[in-house]
């Protein structure tokens, strides 16, 4: 509530007494610190150097040295969800988002839409007198809102942030991003062959962003969230880091978690007596295969050196985006920021399974449902890191970095889905120099941290609407507890993709199911005790000694539930959530129209040619020597291009990056006005449901090529590659030409994109007929 004008108001201003009271901006408390938050992506708790792990973050030791270690952080174990706790202080389900955003399916706590009674910790900073930046990864704006005209209500400036640069989906390519400035899509500054890399570009900009606003107001405190695309795939770093970790894992997964284990128990990490548990822990009735591990003696050679190669390459990314934090860390001691910003470093979940068993040069493989060939991945080994592949480790390494926990990512039941690394530094609070804290915590504490520390508090009400209260414990008492002091927090929910778990007071209780099956049966799942306090990892099932624990422990998590808006549970496929309906902010339509000079229209709200059939229609008025893409959808890792180039029109369809191109070429065009286009006629499903039938190309009312096709029913990727006409942003569709390759000699009118059942000659006319008239 503002404050009353008590001032004095006559007719003459001579006569009357102003009251700036009511009117000036609050400022925050004395001596506030300043609040970084660093959250990587897909990053399990024995991977970092600071928890005995092989990957080295120089910039991490460096804050661990001086501040604290945290050994039983947890997150919800998968992005979106854990996401949101840090933005609202509440938990997923009751943030809506109790699934990524990809997922959504239009119950409350999986709306994929922040409810008004949860307003965030941008919010109230920036009311407490803070200024507010994010830089990086989002992951919480629904896909239909991810567009040039949609909705900005879940966009980070409206959700508190001064400013924003970063992407807004879930990944992106690190080489070729798709970047968002504040409420605009942009193209990246630089190019990767002039040095760019996103993990370089985030740290300049959040250096930039800082230090603007301290050269223009250097007594207000910033609140700024910094979220590297690392370690989420696709995993591709500079060269001279991949070098430096050649042979370092060439002991295989099974024997880092022996090795690691020990680390952690010597550095304290993990207490003397630690258990290392099983690889497949689940019973194969209820097992993903996909998730499934093969032990490393069962590798062929072949297997082995690709295996190894890939956590290479992982470990490279994590390293180099650490060295770029670095410059920003270096920039706040530069500056004299450094002693008194409270820095959280930390990960969303555990490491990422979604590799498959056998690695993959194209993760979307995973998303499309089609499984991934060892030789097609032997071929790209060279080249593992680099533009030329979207990689990802095979599950055997996401349990080899979640050690010495059960499973990986998306499994929340288990802490190898969410026990998570966070080291949290601030010279000015903390007297606690290079110690460990086993206070057991969670994401959604996170806010109440920040608040508590900085001396606010969360309003009861915020914009007219009562506000949710903060379930969240600070974690201020453990900056100067000892390591193994009592927690502060008592309850603990889990749940995701069908797998559910509940910590209560030291014990934890979790379902055995696995996420993403489809196998549904909730009821009849059968659940695990254990007594966490005594056994960190989880080895010792104790339901039938403690009965009557574990019932209570059910009847928690369940009140839980009904409390979060975590029911219904859901295990479906990962392609059957990715390609559910949703309301969109444009009806459906069987036609789409797109013209020249627009921005890249994201693949969330573009025409769907996803498992049908359907055909494009270009308006072109050709002249000499014209060349250059007229349609592109995707990349290099999935996606479909419809180009001219050496006088001929060629359409290709990138199936999932797996060579060879399906091209279809023209003979030589002649100059003047043309209607040129494609159709695809779908016949039948292949094997693992791709969409297999004929492709035409046209110019004009002739077919001049003609040949079978496959096509996607997944996305054509998950990093936002969009749709465009007269030129191909981000990383290209096709090998044949480079990125953009604009269309240059002639006019391109528009291009015409129909999903309908009729024919191409019987829409040709009405096509172009539209395109005139637009």
């Amino acid at each position: 509530m503002s404050k009353e004008f008590a001032g004095t108001i006559k007719v003459d201003i001579r006569d009357s007494v102003a009251d700036w009271a009511p009117y000036e901006l609050p400022r925050a408390p004395e001596g506030a610190p300043n609040i970084l938050v660093i959250l990587y992506d897909d990053t399990g708790l024995a991977s970092w150097s600071p928890y005995g792990g092989r990957v080295a973050m120089p910039t991490l030791d460096r804050l661990a040295e001086n501040g604290l270690t945290y050994t039983q952080w947890h997150t919800t174990s998968i992005c979106s969800s854990t996401r949101s706790t840090f933005l609202t202080g509440r938990n997923h389900h009751a943030n809506g988002m109790g699934v990524i955003m990809e997922g959504t399916n239009g119950f409350p706590g999986y709306s994929g839409r922040i409810p008004q009674e949860c307003a965030t910790i941008g919010q109230v900073l920036q009311d407490s007198g803070y200024s507010t930046f994010w830089v990086g990864k989002n992951h919480n704006v629904p896909e239909e809102d991810i567009s040039s005209g949609g909705s900005k209500s879940q966009w980070p400036l409206a959700m508190g942030f001064d400013r924003f640069y970063g992407y807004l989906g879930g990944e992106t390519n690190q080489w070729y991003p798709d970047l968002v400035e504040d409420n605009r899509f942009i193209e990246a500054p630089y190019t990767p062959e002039e040095g760019y890399h996103l993990s370089k570009d985030l740290a300049d900009q959040a250096i930039r962003m800082i230090r603007d606003q301290k050269s223009s107001n250097p007594s207000k405190p910033w609140f700024t969230w910094y979220n590297p695309g690392a370690n989420h795939a696709p995993h591709q770093a500079p060269p001279e880091y991949i070098a430096k970790y050649k042979g370092l894992f060439d002991d295989g997964y099974d024997a880092y978690r022996t090795w690691v284990l020990e680390r952690m128990i010597e550095r304290g990490i993990m207490p003397a007596g630690t258990e290392l548990t099983p690889f497949d822990p689940l019973p194969d009735d209820q097992a993903n295969a996909a998730d499934h591990v093969k032990p490393w003696d069962s590798l062929s050679d072949d297997e082995k050196r690709l295996f190894s190669r890939m956590a290479e390459v992982f470990a490279a990314y994590s390293e180099y985006t650490d060295v770029e934090i670095g410059r920003v860390i270096d920039y706040l001691e530069e500056s004299g920021q450094l002693e008194n910003t409270l820095i959280f470093y930390c990960a969303d979940n555990g490491a990422s399974g979604e590799g498959s068993p056998d690695g993959s040069v194209n993760e979307n493989k995973f998303f499309n449902g089609f499984p991934d060939d060892l030789q097609e991945n032997l071929s790209k080994i060279d080249v593992l890191g680099t533009a030329a592949t979207y990689n990802h480790y095979p599950t055997g390494w996401a349990a080899a970095f979640s050690a010495p926990f059960k499973m990986f990512k998306r499994y929340a039941q288990f802490s190898g889905g969410s026990c998570d690394p966070l080291i949290i530094h601030w010279p000015a609070g903390i007297k606690a120099k290079g110690e460990i804290r086993h206070q057991y915590h969670h994401s959604v504490d996170i806010v109440s941290t920040i608040l508590d520390v900085i001396g606010i508090e969360f309003p009861d009400e915020y914009r007219g609407v009562k506000q949710r209260p903060l379930p969240g414990v600070s974690m201020k008492y453990s900056f100067d507890a000892a390591p193994d002091a009592p927690t502060e927090k008592h309850v603990q929910y889990y749940a995701m993709l069908g797998t559910r778990g509940i910590w209560k007071d030291g014990w934890k209780a979790a379902a055995i199911h696995a996420p993403l099956t489809g196998h549904g049966r909730f009821d009849e799942d059968r659940w695990e005790l254990y007594h966490v306090d005594v056994d960190r990892s989880e080895s010792k099932d104790l339901s039938a000694e403690h009965p009557e624990k574990l019932q209570e422990l059910i009847e928690t998590f369940d009140a839980e539930a009904k409390a979060n808006f975590v029911y219904p549970l859901d295990d479906r496929p990962a392609r059957e959530q990715l390609t559910i309906d949703r309301p969109q902010a444009e009806p459906p339509r069987e036609r789409y129209i797109y013209y020249p000079d627009t921005t890249a229209v994201p693949e969330s709200v573009a025409v769907n040619v996803r498992g049908r059939s359907f055909k494009i229609i270009a308006d072109v008025v050709l002249e000499a020597g014209a060349e250059g893409v007229i349609f592109a959808h995707g990349s290099r890792f999935g996606g479909h291009t419809l180009f001219l180039k050496d006088g001929r029109l060629n359409y290709v369809y990138n199936f999932l990056g797996i060579p060879p191109e399906q091209t279809y070429t023209s003979g030589a065009l002649t100059a003047g006005p043309h209607a040129v286009g494609m159709e695809f006629i779908r016949e039948s499903a292949g094997e693992h449901g791709e969409s297999i039938g004929t492709c035409r190309l046209y110019v004009d009312d002739q077919v001049v090529a003609e040949g079978p096709m496959r096509a996607q029913i997944g996305k054509f990727t998950l990093c936002g590659d969009g749709l465009c006409v007269g030129f191909d942003s981000s990383d290209t569709v096709s090998t044949q030409y480079k990125n953009p390759f604009p269309f240059t000699g002639g006019k391109l009118l528009g291009v015409a994109v129909d999903v309908s059942s009729e024919q191409y000659l019987d829409l040709e006319l009405e096509a172009l007929a539209a395109l005139a008239r637009e």
